[in-house]
């Protein structure tokens, strides 16, 4: 792990601030957030640095990188090409993306160790050669392994994974970026990131019966919805926190991407010491003891938004479908599913994941499932289970809770993503099918969890879908109907209790962890020139110096644009070693406002109608550069940085929208591409899929200036706009270089 003594100096540094005795305290002689603590005290240049919430850029040094498989890939290969010989911080690879579900663990996992033989073998070596550590396929979700690992009150850690957040959980302020990011701080540059605002959480009484760590978020989720909490800081505090274990806080702040927000945190308490003592990290836990009233927001600190919840007052919740932020009441969703016609028979329901895996989830779904058991009942739905971590799988095993969940019906499947990112070779509905699942998961976009658009997906608590599924209807709400058991007679299931931790040790399982050797002089890392998985990278084009005259539209998006919109997972998650491959599934989810249709968009030289990628290829092959028309938050979900390589990987110059998701703007930065948002939103009407638009005023390119966009109509008219944009300096640089990798390579000659 990152050494505990860098915290100690950082925290030192952020205590002194609070108290307005160091540098910045003509500026920050007041209070401060437990967030601000721990991002201020990882600054790069505290003497210099401007601190403005919501407008200035800060320059930080993250203590460690942390990669799942699927985006490590474009990572390493970008490392590579850097011509840096070790990483600058602890590093590490997580294999968990890569393993479809199909029949369960054992067997899933066997297969995906075939099947993706020269994708583990290329991370391996390039872990051991440049330093970083690798968890092979089968040690469990990256968010879990952090957490049972990494992850500490006051680090500052940063994932190639959009669910990074889980380590708030712990204290830490973790936050979820795209490949290129990590790359920067791989190579030991100062890690960029606009100074986030704070939104306070204040949480009251104490949660209970069947409410859950999971109903707080998906309460939240629906008071911000999915881009309420975009360029802040989520800090949940107040004396409810003590109500919450160490891995539901970790579930809060994991879903905490849903509502956009850069990352979630909870203040240091005694459940967390808890949690570090039981996993082997008693000495970080007295060390955090010693700190333990700087691990808390300072008493009257200013959050830019507050929240209050009372827990006690809080009903189980369940949100969807198609997005996040759709929250009703448990007891409310079966009427209205009945009024908008969403199916009421569930198919299936899928727990696990790495927002609810942990032993107390596993231990509460297995808490509903004996009672179902003892009046002869078995779930009614197909039901699977998806154990975080390897040492999770093993202690539930261990312990009777997955022999139990199997009884009831369920599968137990590989210690990975599986469903809950599209890994699912799902059998049980043809494609167009309309059904319903409920799941434990994060995320529920359109056709994520099976490439079903007709799928209505749920999101809820691991004892709410254990519940449901037993039912196998939305219209049972467990708290008030009965359920009849096979003795005729009827029963209702009492709220689940389960124990937060194992009263012994973890099991710890297999080991699966392969260390970097010390010295990695004759390593190799092979990337074969025929591979169809993995690809070594040329670098982009450099800006001409000239503004973007004539760009055709590829498309004008209609509504939401999540980044599995934009550069879908599941079968293409293959892919994600070979830009040139994956680009073929560039916007294939996005509609098309000019015809309503997904992946079908007008040339404008042949005027036929085709798929999104063929007619990028096409005006790439003919010279004609082009840009995308988005509507709100577009980006949102995924980190994955495919989403802004791809488009520029095929000949796209800029992405025009009404907002968006901060991850995603800052990949689109980071590869070349210009990110812009419309002056005023309602532009987006004046713009046509026939036009072609002119970008002006590049040459002086400036922040906080915006650019013009002439809108050139087919009849000859013009039209000019606004567009802003949220470039500074570095940024700039990056764009004029063609990508950040690119002003990496000029700044190392």
């Amino acid at each position: 792990m990152a050494p505990y003594s860098l915290l100690v100096t950082r925290l030192q540094d952020s205590i002194a601030c609070s108290r307005g005795v160091c540098f910045h305290s003509s500026r920050l002689n007041r209070p401060l957030t437990l967030s601000e603590k721990i991002v201020y005290g990882h600054l790069d240049d505290p003497a210099s640095q401007e601190i403005e919430r919501g407008k200035s850029y800060l320059r930080l040094r993250p203590d460690r990188v942390a990669m799942q498989d699927a985006t490590a890939q474009m990572a390493m290969l970008q490392f590579i090409s850097s011509g840096l010989s070790k990483v600058a911080v602890p590093s590490t690879i997580h294999c968990d993306h890569l393993i479809e579900a199909q029949v369960g663990g054992e067997k899933d996992l066997r297969r995906a160790k075939d099947i993706n033989q020269e994708v583990y073998n290329f991370l391996a070596t390039a872990g051991a050669k440049y330093g970083v550590g690798f968890w092979k396929p089968g040690s469990g979700i990256i968010h879990q392994i952090i957490l049972e690992n990494y992850a500490y009150p006051g680090v500052l850690l940063i994932g190639t994974d959009s669910h990074t957040p889980n380590g708030g959980g712990l204290g830490g302020i973790c936050i979820g970026v795209g490949g290129a990011d990590a790359v920067d701080v791989m190579a030991g540059i100062p890690w960029e990131l606009k100074c986030p605002k704070v939104i306070g959480v204040k949480l009251t009484g104490s949660l209970s019966g069947w409410s859950s760590p999971k109903d707080v978020i998906l309460k939240v989720a629906g008071i911000l919805t999915v881009k309420g909490g975009t360029g802040a800081i989520v800090e949940y505090h107040g004396p409810g926190v003590d109500s919450i274990s160490c891995t539901g806080m970790a579930t809060i702040c994991n879903m905490g991407a849903e509502i956009g927000a850069t990352t979630s945190v909870f203040p240091y308490n005694h459940r967390m010491k808890k949690y570090l003592s039981k996993t082997g990290r008693e000495d970080i836990a007295n060390l955090a003891d010693e700190f333990k009233d700087h691990l808390v927001p300072d008493p009257g600190c200013h959050y830019d938004q507050l929240i209050e919840i009372n827990l006690s007052e809080l009903k189980p919740h369940i949100n969807g479908p198609f997005t996040p932020d759709l929250a009703h009441p448990v007891a409310e969703v079966g009427k209205v599913a009945e009024k908008e016609g969403w199916p009421l028979d569930i198919r299936v329901g899928l727990i696990g994941s790495c927002t609810n895996s942990s032993y107390e989830d596993m231990g509460r779904s297995a808490a509903v499932a004996k009672q179902a058991l003892a009046h002869g009942l078995k779930c009614k739905s197909q039901f699977t289970i998806t154990p975080g971590s390897e040492q999770i799988r093993a202690t539930i095993e261990r312990d009777g809770y997955a022999q139990i969940l199997r009884d009831l019906g369920g599968i137990v499947l590989a210690n990975a993503c599986g469903p809950c990112i599209g890994q699912w070779d799902r059998k049980d509905i043809k494609k167009g099918e309309k059904n319903t699942i409920v799941t434990s998961y994060n995320r529920n976009f359109t056709g994520r969890n099976d490439a079903n658009p007709e799928t209505h997906a749920f999101v809820t608590s691991p004892e709410i879908v254990t519940a449901l599924a037993i039912a196998g209807t939305l219209k049972f709400n467990p708290e008030t109907d009965y359920l009849t058991g096979t003795d005729g007679k009827k029963f209702r299931l009492e709220a689940p209790d389960a124990d937060e931790l194992p009263k012994g040790e973890f099991d710890p399982g297999q080991d699966t962890y392969q260390h970097p050797p010390k010295d990695s002089s004759g390593q190799h890392v092979d990337v074969s020139p025929t591979s169809q998985r993995l690809q070594l990278l040329e670098p982009f084009d450099k800006w001409d110096g000239k503004d973007l005259e004539d760009l055709q539209i590829l498309i004008k998006v209609k509504g939401k644009c999540t980044t599995d919109h934009i550069s879908a997972a599941g079968p293409w998650l293959k892919f994600r070693g070979h830009l040139d491959n994956i680009s073929n599934n560039l916007l294939i989810g996005a509609i098309n406002i000019e015809n309503g249709k997904a992946n079908s968009v007008r040339n404008a030289v042949t005027q036929e109608f085709g798929p999104v990628p063929d007619t990028a290829r096409y005006y790439k092959k003919h010279g004609i550069r082009w840009v995308v028309i988005g509507d709100e938050n577009y980006g949102e979900g995924s980190s994955r940085e495919h989403a802004a390589l791809e488009p520029r990987h095929l000949g796209g110059r800029a992405i025009i929208t009404k907002s968006f998701a901060r991850i995603h703007e800052t990949n689109l930065k980071k590869q070349g591409l210009l990110p812009l948002t419309f002056a005023d939103p309602a532009d987006y009407n004046k713009i046509h899929p026939v036009d072609k638009l002119t970008i002006q005023g590049l040459k002086d390119f400036t922040p906080g200036k915006p650019l013009k966009c002439i809108i050139k109509h087919p009849n000859g008219t013009q039209e000019t706009i606004l567009l802003n944009h949220t470039f500074n300096e570095t940024q700039i640089e990056w764009f004029r270089a063609g990508s950040a990798l690119n002003r990496m390579k000029e700044l190392q000659q």
